[in-house]
C-alpha cells in the first residue's frame, strides 16, 4: 500500500471515530423535566397523598419516567433536612419543586428565587411571608393553603361540645413554625371567647413531646393538636401519650384519628395533593407561580372515632354524629 493510500485512510478512520461520538450523543434523550417532591414527613405518612398526586398528573398527561421525572426525599419533621433537600433540588436544577407546610416552603424560598415552588397546603400564606397575597402571589411561590382562622374556632368548639364540662384545654403545637405559631394563637383566642383556660404546649423537636404531657396529666381536660410536619411524623407518639393521660383530642386531619385520635376537622389532605398536581401541570406548561392565585379548600371533614371515645368514657352526641363526615367504629 502507497503511502497516500496509507495517509487517506488514516485520515478517513480517524475522521469517523470523531463523528461517532457525536452522534452517539446526538441520539441520547433529552433530560426529562424534573419535580422535586420535598416530602415533610415520612413516605408511610404521605403515601396516598403522593399517589393521588401522582394519579392526577397521569390524568394531565405527566408520566413519571416517560416525559417526567419525579426526585422524593423524605424529611421526616426534622427542621434541618429542609434546607438541605431544598439545597439538592437546586444543584439538581429541577424543574419545579413540591411541598406541605410552612417550614419546608420557607426552606425552599432560601434556596432559591427562580425555581417555582408548589406548596400542596400551608398556614396563612401571607401572614407568614410566603406569598404577597392570595390573588397575586408575586414571587416564585403558589399553591393551596389549608388553615383559616374560623377553622381554628370551629376545632376548638367541637372539642367543648364532646367533653362535658370542659374548662380547661392544653394546646400543642410546634412553635417553630410560624404558621403554627399563628393556629395556637388563634386557637387560644377561640378558647377564651368560650370561656375556657389554656395551657401551651409548646415543642420543638421530638425530643419535647413526652415531657411535655407530664405537665398536663390530671390539669386539662381536652387537647387540642395544631398539625405540622413534626407532630405528622410523630402522631403515634402523641396518640399514645394522650390516650394515656386520657385526653381527648382534636386533629387537623383523619391521619390522626384512624390510628387512634378523639376526632379531626379539616380539609382532606388527599384532595389538595390532587390539587398540586393542577399547579405543577400549568408551571410545567410555562405557567408563573406569581400569576396563580393561591386556592383555599371550601370543604371541611368532621372524622370521629367511636372506639377512642368509648375509652376515653364519653358519649359523642347524636347532633354530632350526625354531622360526621366519617365514624369510626
Amino acid at each position: 500500500m502507497s503511502t497516500r493510500i496509507r495517509r487517506r485512510a488514516f485520515i478517513a478512520a480517524l475522521g469517523g471515530a470523531a463523528v461517532w461520538p457525536l452522534a452517539a450523543r446526538a441520539q441520547q434523550p433529552a433530560k426529562l423535566p424534573t419535580i422535586g417532591f420535598l416530602g415533610s414527613a415520612t413516605p408511610s405518612f404521605e403515601g396516598e397523598r403522593v399517589a393521588a398526586f401522582v394519579q392526577r398528573l397521569r390524568e394531565l398527561g405527566w408520566i413519571d419516567g416517560r416525559n417526567v421525572a419525579v426526585e422524593y426525599r423524605w424529611a421526616e419533621g426534622r427542621n434541618e433536612r429542609y434546607s438541605e433537600i431544598a439545597a439538592e433540588f437546586v444543584r439538581l436544577k429541577v424543574e419545579v419543586i413540591v411541598t406541605q407546610g410552612t417550614a419546608p416552603v420557607l426552606a425552599a424560598m432560601h434556596a432559591t428565587s427562580l425555581i417555582p415552588i408548589v406548596f400542596a397546603g400551608s398556614g396563612d400564606p401571607v401572614a407568614t411571608g410566603l406569598v404577597a397575597s392570595l390573588a397575586r402571589p408575586g414571587g416564585n411561590v403558589t399553591g393551596l393553603s389549608n388553615q383559616q382562622a374560623d377553622i381554628t374556632g370551629k376545632r376548638v368548639q367541637l372539642l367543648r361540645d364532646v367533653v362535658p364540662g370542659l374548662r380547661r384545654m392544653a394546646i400543642l403545637g410546634n412553635t417553630s413554625n410560624p404558621a403554627i405559631a399563628l393556629e395556637m394563637g388563634d386557637a387560644q383566642a377561640a378558647a377564651h371567647m368560650l370561656g375556657l383556660d389554656v395551657a401551651t404546649f409548646e415543642i420543638r423537636r421530638a425530643e419535647d413531646i413526652a415531657p411535655g404531657f407530664e405537665p398536663l396529666k390530671g390539669r386539662v381536660d381536652a387537647l387540642y393538636v395544631a398539625g405540622d410536619p413534626l407532630t405528622n411524623a410523630n402522631r403515634f407518639r402523641i396518640i399514645t401519650l394522650a390516650l394515656a393521660a386520657r385526653l381527648p383530642t382534636i386533629f387537623p386531619n383523619r391521619d390522626y384519628v384512624e390510628p387512634g385520635g378523639l376526632m379531626s376537622y379539616g380539609s382532606k389532605a388527599v384532595d389538595l395533593y390532587r390539587h398540586a398536581a393542577d399547579f405543577v401541570d400549568k408551571v410545567l406548561r410555562g405557567a408563573k407561580p406569581a400569576d396563580l392565585p393561591v386556592e383555599q379548600p371550601t370543604k371541611f371533614d368532621l372524622v370521629i372515632n367511636l372506639t377512642t371515645a368509648g375509652a376515653l368514657g364519653i358519649t359523642v352526641p347524636p347532633t354530632l354524629r350526625a354531622l360526621a363526615t366519617e365514624v369510626i367504629e
